[in-house]
């Protein structure tokens, strides 16, 4: 198993960020290496980290401003090669259709639901970060 992982948060508000932070914690499951977090407030800097690489998820809010999550979500899938995971804050249940069309992997609905926020997150990660198996060569 690598030794972290590393999630990309997107939005424009300082504060969604961080209740992301708070909410997933340092591990958000036991079978997962502890998180680190690179955290971006506009569309080039989330643009410049994923082409800079080793970034395994991205939470991207779909309500921030002036570039949306959902719209920043369907550009990485169509221009990012490899584009990691990606779940999507919304702001009501009934954007789960946005949020199919900019092709994310989940969803999950703001504010934030700490247990909501980390079970998916967990899902996505243990799809990307799979456990190193090794054999023992006699």
């Amino acid at each position: 198993m690598q030794a972290t992982a590393t999630v990309l948060v997107y939005s424009d508000d300082a504060n969604t960020r961080e209740q992301v932070r708070l909410a997933v914690g340092r591990r958000p499951a036991a079978d997962l290496p502890p998180v680190e977090y690179v955290e971006c407030a506009t569309l080039p800097a989330v643009l410049e980290q994923l082409e800079l690489g080793g970034i395994d998820l991205c939470v991207l809010d779909g309500e921030a401003n002036p570039a949306g999550g959902m719209g920043v979500c369907r550009q990485i899938k169509d221009e990012v090669f490899r584009c990691p995971p990606v779940l999507v804050l919304i702001g009501r249940p009934q954007d789960a259709w946005l949020a199919t069309w900019s092709r994310a992997d989940a969803a999950v609905t703001h504010p934030v639901d700490p247990v909501a926020l980390s079970d998916t997150l967990a899902i996505l990660l243990r799809r990307r970060v799979a456990p190193v198996t090794t054999v023992a060569t006699l």
